[in-house]
């Protein structure tokens, strides 16, 4: 699928990878609506590329319907490239101190995670199914976020760990369901990367977070992450699966 002159939403867009991707996308030629909870982060990410955004708690079912609606409307149709940014990075030993429990933030970070990533994946693929194929037969190509803890979750991620696994493991089904309609579904574990959440990390910590990544030596930058949100765009053949990109690192148990 083509970047140029095509149509494009990626969610969790106002910061991290969702703004490095957004900008990428913008800057292939593609018309980009940017979806975030945080409207004013998204807004100044959206006046940067000359895109749109658009407002959505991405685990309410009703308000992702909605945000798709208005972002057709902006694009003039379905976007043809969905790229699922959003998420949370709560962390929680099952059982606390004091034999404190963790339900809650375990379904919080499920709520955003995976059913927000199903969520928009869902009302995308729907409105999807209402265009035109392309030349290549092609409606539209899904990109959700995993993690590589979803393989090699740390403890205290165990809710986290869930909902990436959750993610990986339906990108085959998907891909599956949705491939006589000509629409793909991907994923991408990425390992660590430069994003705000890191980036408020002590140095010393920073540091000995970078030691265990073989090469390069280094956090991800977001737009590496973005070059593959692209590349799995324009590349049809790419379907059903889960790509880590992590230098080669494997987490620690903690």
């Amino acid at each position: 699928m083509q970047l140029m002159g095509n149509t494009a939403l990626v969610t969790g867009a106002g910061s991290g990878l969702g703004a490095a991707t957004a900008r990428y996308f913008a800057a292939q030629g593609t018309r980009v609506v940017l979806l975030d909870f945080d409207i004013d982060r998204a807004r100044m990410v959206a006046g940067e590329i000359g895109g749109h955004a658009v407002q959505a708690d991405v685990s309410d079912e009703a308000a992702v319907g909605r945000a798709l609606d208005e972002a057709a409307g902006l694009l003039e149709g379905a976007p043809r490239i969905v790229v699922n940014c959003a998420g949370v990075g709560h962390a929680a030993r099952i059982v606390g101190r004091e034999g404190k429990l963790s339900f809650d933030t375990f379904e919080k970070t499920l709520k955003v995670n995976l059913f927000g990533t199903y969520n928009v994946m869902s009302h995308a693929a729907k409105r999807m199914l209402g265009e035109d194929p392309l030349e290549t037969g092609e409606r539209g190509v899904i990109v959700n976020t995993a993690s590589v803890a979803f393989e090699d979750g740390q403890l205290g991620q165990a809710a986290y760990s869930a909902s990436k696994g959750g993610i990986a493991a339906m990108s085959l089904p998907a891909a599956r369901e949705f491939a006589q309609h000509g629409i793909r579904v991907m994923a991408i574990a990425p390992g660590l990367f430069r994003t705000p959440m890191m980036e408020g990390l002590p140095e010393e910590v920073t540091t000995k977070i970078t030691a265990n990544i073989p090469f390069p030596p280094r956090l991800g930058e977001p737009d590496e992450f973005a070059l593959l949100a692209g590349h799995i765009a324009s590349n049809s053949f790419l379907n059903g699966t889960t790509i880590r990109l992590d230098g080669a690192v494997r987490l620690p148990p903690r």
